[in-house]
C-alpha cells in the first residue's frame, strides 16, 4: 500500500503533468509522430524505382521483356525515350534512377537463341537503392534467360533436359516477406521509451528546481525515497501508456503482427523504464536548466541509436564497437522486443537480455537515486 505522503506527491506531480498541457500534448502525439514517420522512412524495401526504357527492337519479345521488370514492383516504367542521350539527362536531374537499352536486334537473337545483351544504367548516387536496383535487375534478366531457354527446348521437345539437378527451396521465417517495417516498429518502441522517459524525468526534477519548489519539498516531512517514487511513478504510467500507443498503432498502421505475449512485452518493457527513468534522474542531477537536461537527453540517444541494433546490424561493425555496445541497455531491450512481436519467443529464449537488462536497471536507479539523495541533502 501506498502512503498517503507518496499519495499526495503523486497527485500533486499529475496536477503538474495537467497545467502543462503542452507537454501532456506532446506526449500523446509524439510517439505517434515518430513511429508514423520513421515507420514509413526508416525503410531498406526499395519499389517503384523510376525507369527510363530505349526500347530499339519496339518487337513482342521486347514487350515481353518489359512486362517482366514492370511485373516485379521494383521498376516503375516511367519514361519511354529515343536515345541515350534522354536516359542520361532524365538520370543526371533525378527524374529516372535507372535506365534500360534494348539493342534493336533483341527479338532476332532471342528467337535464334544467340546471347543477346541489353545495356541496364544504374544512378549510384543513392548506393542503397542503387545495390538494390543493381541485384533485382540482374535478377530478372536471369529469370527471363531461363523462361525463353525452356521454351526453346520445349518447342524441341527437349523440355526436361533443361531441369536442374540441385533446386534450392527457400524458407524465410518470422517475415517471409521481409518487410522492414515489421522489423523496425518493435524497435521504435524502445527509442522513444528511452527518449519520453529520460527526458520528462529529467525536465521534471530540474523544472522544480528552477523553480525553486524542490526546497519546498525537502523541508517537508516526505522520506527521499517517496520524494523519488512520487516523482517518477507518474512518468513511468505516462511511458506505459505510450508503449501501448505504439502498440496498437503499429498493428493498425502498418499491420505489424504480434506474435509472442502481449503482457510479457509490457512487463519486460517495465524493466526498461526503469532504466531509461534512472537515467533521467542521473541527468537531473547534472543538469541546472531544462535546456542542459535536454541536450544532455540527446546527447544519450546518439550511442542508443547507433551502438543498439536499430539501424544498422551489430555484426557489421568494427569488434571495438560490438564490445562497445555491450554496455548500451538499449540493445537488449531490442533484441527482447523484437524476439516477442516477431518469433513469439518466450522468457526462457529470453534469458541473457532479460538478465543483463534486469541488472543495468538496478544498477542505473541505485546510482541515479543515491546521487539524487546526495543532491538534496
Amino acid at each position: 500500500m501506498l502512503n498517503s505522503r507518496l499519495l499526495s506527491l503523486i497527485r500533486k506531480e499529475f496536477i503538474q503533468i495537467r497545467r502543462d498541457p503542452r507537454t501532456l500534448a506532446l506526449t500523446f502525439l509524439l510517439p505517434v509522430i515518430q513511429l508514423f514517420l520513421l515507420g514509413y522512412a526508416a525503410t531498406n524495401d526499395v519499389r517503384n524505382v523510376p525507369l527510363a526504357v530505349f526500347d530499339q527492337d519496339k518487337s513482342a519479345a521486347s514487350r515481353e521483356l518489359l512486362d517482366a521488370y514492370r511485373a516485379a514492383d521494383y521498376f516503375q516504367i516511367a519514361f519511354d525515350v529515343n536515345s541515350e542521350e534522354e536516359i542520361e539527362r532524365l538520370i543526371e536531374n533525378n527524374s529516372a534512377r535507372a535506365g534500360m537499352i534494348i539493342p534493336p536486334e533483341y527479338s532476332e537473337r532471342v528467337t535464334a537463341g544467340t546471347p543477346v545483351q541489353i545495356a541496364f544504367i544504374i544512378d549510384g548516387s543513392d548506393p542503397t537503392v542503387a545495390n538494390q536496383a543493381l541485384a533485382t535487375a540482374n535478377l530478372i534478366a536471369q529469370s527471363q534467360a531461363i523462361d525463353l531457354a525452356v521454351e526453346r527446348l520445349a518447342a524441341r521437345g527437349q523440355g526436361q533436359a533443361f531441369a536442374p539437378a540441385v533446386e534450392a527451396r527457400t524458407q524465410v521465417w518470422y517475415n517471409p516477406d521481409l518487410v522492414s517495417a515489421y522489423y523496425m516498429i518493435p524497435a521504435l518502441i524502445g527509442i522513444i521509451l528511452q527518449v519520453l522517459a529520460v527526458m520528462l524525468t529529467a525536465t521534471a526534477i530540474v523544472r522544480e528546481r528552477e523553480h525553486g519548489t524542490i526546497e519546498q519539498l525537502i523541508v517537508t516531512p516526505i522520506r527521499s525515497w517517496e520524494l523519488v517514487a512520487g516523482k517518477v511513478i507518474p512518468y513511468v504510467l505516462l511511458a506505459f501508456f505510450d508503449a501501448i500507443e505504439i502498440l496498437v498503432a503499429g498493428v493498425i498502421l502498418f499491420g505489424v503482427p504480434i506474435n509472442g505475449s502481449i503482457p510479457l512485452l509490457l512487463a519486460l518493457s517495465g524493466l526498461f523504464i526503469l532504466t531509461t527513468l534512472g537515467l533521467g534522474i542521473f541527468i537531473s542531477t547534472v543538469a541546472n536548466t531544462q535546456q542542459e537536461a535536454m541536450l544532455l537527453t540527446m546527447f544519450t540517444l546518439l550511442p542508443s541509436i547507433f551502438l543498439s541494433g536499430f539501424f544498422f546490424p551489430l555484426a557489421a561493425m568494427p569488434r571495438v564497437l560490438q564490445w562497445i555496445s555491450y554496455a548500451v541497455p538499449l540493445r537488449y531491450f531490442l533484441i527482447i522486443v523484437r524476439g516477442i512481436v516477431l518469433k513469439g519467443a518466450g522468457l526462457e529464449a529470453l534469458g541473457p537480455e532479460v538478465f543483463a537488462l534486469a541488472l543495468f536497471g538496478i544498477a542505473i536507479m541505485a546510482a541515479a537515486t543515491g546521487r539524487f539523495r546526495k543532491r538534496l541533502d
